[in-house]
């Protein structure tokens, strides 16, 4: 067979194909922005206390005092949301015509748990997961575990997803998981049990990330070198922050959070005619063996450019020699040698320590001051020319000096906020946005660096690699936010100091910029970035950066 770029170059870049192509991948995008964040809504913790039964003869002053006061965040008292003064003493000074804080000191009266339930206010939700199951307290791991179960579907699904899609094509694994996963949403909603919810959950987060990477890849292989580039880096990952974006309103109306589920799942039926729409990979029906198909294919592609195509595209041919007399690879090889070694750890703590910070600021939205959906539209919107920056800088900008400064500024902003007082709550949300505007900079800039490091004999092994890595991210994340219960600042100290270490490690970093891929280990620069190697400029990376068969990054 030919090589498929110049077999296929007579379609051009951006005809009709390619951009109904583009679009229909993009929106097929929109639906993975929704779900990893609607738990900041559907397990969002509205204020609550002690439920006091109503069948109990307490007075009036005795039942209003029967929620003891503890010091807020601020300082200032709050009513306990886990405890409650004894019932039993409340009721014997209640029959003795006693007043609470006049004839009975309050701070002596024994306290005990909420063992007749909680009450919780419902000014802004109906009801989330937490009210529902009570997920509060000595119950209050379940929330951040919660989330972790659905990244920990991340990961299990970003190792089983590929091999799905090169057996049994992009196109059958993209529609084929998109449908399981709005009928597993559709179940979720019937949950009885928090176990129920959660088992859902994981599922959930293991074929989102089998269509998300479906459709990357699907997009990868059927637009040409400029358009994969631009689809990869900025166009599938602008759609999924439009998709971020819809959420706070869609959560707005929707209070409940059986219904917010359903909202957000139920739409994706629109999709059913992409099915017709969008052809399967030429590139993957070729690797089957079925030539007949991917010719069919592009001459569809070649109608709708208006173009004629050559007789034969593609022919049959044995498999090129290089295949079988090439030593094989494996993932144990990014750890063989000592340069390989420094450089896949340092790039999977990188990875891990950016996938940390990016999912806790986009969780943390509904413990900001202000409005809550306005807070996480913000978080979202923000996304949107962090990525077309990051296109412009990967364009044109050496990769360690983007990646250095921005994680620097990221981590700044994040340490400044906890020393904003709680009185300029503005300008507190202002350095988290810029906080997660630098992050998600990086987070689009370093999944195609990554490419770019690698040999090609390995490439595909280390992306999975890292892949694999931010999903430890991820599955930690939450628990950043569960640290604001001990102390509000720890959150952010914790994640500008990753920053700020994640800086300091891209600088040992090889720079790639206007250099060639390495198509062996041999090839890879020496640890830590020192350009010993006289490579000469006279390639760009840009049409090699997103091969044809790479994975997307993380967990979108």
């Amino acid at each position: 067979m030919a090589d498929y770029e110049t077999a296929t170059s007579f379609l051009g870049e951006w005809g009709p194909f390619q951009r109904q192509v583009f679009l229909l991948l993009c929106l097929i995008v929109v639906p993975n922005g929704l779900c990893p964040f609607a738990v900041v809504f559907h397990a969002d913790t509205p204020p609550h206390s002690c439920a006091i039964p109503t069948h109990l003869n307490l007075t009036a002053a005795w039942r209003n005092s029967s929620i003891p006061l503890d010091p807020g965040q601020d300082g200032r008292p709050v009513p306990s949301r886990c405890s409650r003064y004894r019932v039993k003493d409340l009721q014997e000074f209640s029959e003795r015509g006693l007043v609470p804080g006049v004839h009975v000191n309050l701070s002596r009266v024994p306290r005990e748990g909420c063992l007749d339930g909680w009450e919780y206010d419902r000014s802004v939700y109906i009801s989330t997961i937490v009210s529902e199951w009570d997920l509060v307290c000595d119950d209050g791991w379940k929330k951040p575990m919660t989330s972790s179960l659905f990244f920990s579907g991340l990961l299990i699904g970003s190792l089983c997803s590929g091999q799905l899609s090169d057996r049994y094509g992009r196109k059958k694994v993209l529609f084929v998981t998109k449908a399981i996963q709005t009928l597993l949403m559709i179940i979720q909603t019937f949950s009885s049990s928090w176990t129920m919810f959660c088992a859902m959950h994981f599922l959930v987060g293991l074929v989102q990330i089998a269509n998300y990477m479906a459709a990357f890849v699907l997009g990868t292989e059927l637009l040409g070198p400029q358009m994969r580039f631009l689809f990869s880096t900025a166009g599938a990952n602008i759609f999924f922050a439009f998709g971020y974006m819809l959420l706070p309103l869609v959560a707005f109306y929707v209070r409940d959070w059986r219904n917010l589920l359903l909202s957000i799942s139920l739409p994706t039926f629109v999709f059913v005619p992409f099915w017709w729409l969008i052809p399967e990979s030429p590139r993957w029906l070729v690797s089957q063996g079925k030539v007949e198909m991917a010719d069919a294919v592009i001459k569809m592609a070649a109608r709708k450019n208006k173009l004629e195509p050559p007789p034969t595209i593609f022919t049959p041919c044995e498999k090129e020699v290089q295949s079988e007399t090439r030593k094989t690879h494996n993932m144990s090889d990014l750890l063989r040698s000592r340069k390989m070694r420094w450089l896949s750890v340092t790039l999977w703590l990188v990875w891990i320590n950016l996938n940390i910070g990016y999912f806790a600021l986009s969780l943390n939205t509904s413990n900001l001051a202000g409005d809550m959906y306005f807070n996480c539209f913000l978080s979202a919107l923000v996304e949107v020319p962090a990525y077309l920056l990051s296109w412009v800088l990967f364009r044109w900008c050496p990769r360690r000096l983007t990646l250095c400064p921005t994680f620097f500024l990221g981590g700044v902003c994040l340490f400044v906020v906890q020393l904003i007082p709680t009185n300029l709550h503005t300008v507190g949300i202002t350095l988290e946005m810029m906080g997660k505007f630098c992050l998600t900079v990086v987070f689009s800039i370093i999944y195609a660096y990554t490419t770019e490091l690698y040999p090609t004999v390995l490439r595909n092994s280390a992306l999975g690699a890292c892949s694999m890595a931010s999903r430890i991210g991820g599955i930690v994340a939450p628990y950043f936010i569960y640290l604001r219960s001990y102390s509000v600042s720890l959150p952010y100290i914790l994640m500008g100091s990753l920053s700020v270490l994640s800086g300091a490690l891209s600088l040992l970093l090889p720079e790639s910029f206007g250099m060639p891929l390495p198509d062996d280990p041999e090839d890879v620069q020496p640890f830590p970035g020192c350009c010993r190697k006289n490579y000469s400029p006279t390639r760009t990376t840009e049409e090699e950066t997103i091969p044809g068969k790479q994975a997307p990054e993380s967990v979108k």
